[in-house]
């Protein structure tokens, strides 16, 4: 008996699993079950394109306009006049000075252009645009004072900033005055501001519905699977590997569901990009809408996924544990 004792020992020390299998039974065990909730969807198509139709069609919404304000931005981007710092310069500063106080600034940091517009040639423009060229011809000297034109960088573009950037301007003791349109550019970032704050808000609005969407899904999926899952805990199946399936149907519907917005974002951008073009053509101007970037789409992926996950989870974890053997 001891002998016996000891050889079925032996068969059970050969038969221990080793860490490696058990890593790889962990991947094979979560392939199986990701492709089996896979084929769920795929046995009911109808059912499974309206959930995916509704949470990518929820989605497409809150990034078309993101992008559209994405392009607004880039264009307003390209309007440095909003931003433009015209200085007047005193009429008893030197050329020597001005040239020492171009190369002094240009080194700020907040200073992306400098351009110096002298007064002979700033008085030349005023000649062609103004229609008083044989009028201006009888004046003594030249009234026009000499001009520097200050562009900030994009960082320091905002008013806030460009009011700092004015103010530290002013205080140069060759500056006789300083001017910004404060108004305009405040304008124009608050529109900015706005439009982001609704774009947010559309879409937690838009985010919170296709979770609840997902999970009601979710939720009537468990209760027709009601009897198996009774069967499979008393066969003494734990909550995880029985809620595993389910998460993983919500993967393939924020997946799904990313997919499809993606595809109606590049037909949106596609259909309003011709239009915009007809549009600026007529102002002689050329534009082109810029879709989502590599990056932007992966966002986009991920946070469909993590709608999708986000629902299943909610449901998962609450119905499948009150379903209990009596």
């Amino acid at each position: 008996m001891s002998l016996l004792f000891k050889e079925r020992q032996h068969g059970a020390e050969q038969s221990k699993i080793s860490p490696l299998q058990k890593i790889l039974m962990f991947f094979v065990d979560h392939l199986r079950q990701s492709l089996a909730s896979l084929g769920e969807l795929w046995r009911t198509p109808a059912a499974s394109l309206m959930t995916i139709g509704v949470l990518g069609l929820s989605i497409t919404l809150p990034t078309t306009l993101y992008v559209l304000v994405k392009n607004t931005e880039q264009v307003s981007a390209g309007w440095e006049q909003a931003a433009e710092i015209s200085l007047f310069l005193r009429k008893d500063v030197s050329q020597g000075d001005i040239q020492q106080m171009v190369k002094r600034v240009s080194l700020w940091p907040e200073v992306e252009k400098l351009l110096h517009i002298p007064a002979d040639k700033a008085l030349d423009e005023f000649k062609k645009l103004s229609g008083f060229g044989d009028a201006l011809q009888y004046l003594d000297s030249n009234p026009l004072p000499e001009v520097l034109l200050v562009t900030p960088t994009v960082k320091h573009a905002g008013p806030k900033s460009a009011a700092r950037l004015l103010q530290k301007l002013r205080d140069e003791r060759e500056v006789e005055t300083g001017k910004l349109d404060i108004e305009w550019l405040t304008r124009l970032h608050g529109v900015l501001e706005l439009a982001r704050e609704l774009v947010l808000l559309i879409a937690l609005l838009l985010f919170m519905a296709v979770v609840l969407i997902i999970g009601n899904t979710i939720r009537l999926n468990i209760l027709n699977k009601r009897s198996e899952i009774l069967v499979m805990k008393l066969v003494g199946a734990t909550d995880s590997f029985i809620q595993r399936p389910f998460l993983y149907t919500g993967f393939w519907f924020g997946l799904s569901g990313g997919i499809l917005a993606w595809f109606a974002v590049m037909l949106i951008t596609w259909w309003m990009g011709a239009s915009i073009a007809n549009v600026t053509a007529l102002y002689q101007k050329n534009f082109e809408l810029t879709g989502l970037a590599g990056s932007e789409l992966l966002t986009m992926l991920g946070l469909s996924i993590f709608l999708g996950l986000a629902g299943s989870v909610i449901s998962v974890h609450r119905h499948v544990r009150d379903i209990e053997p009596s």
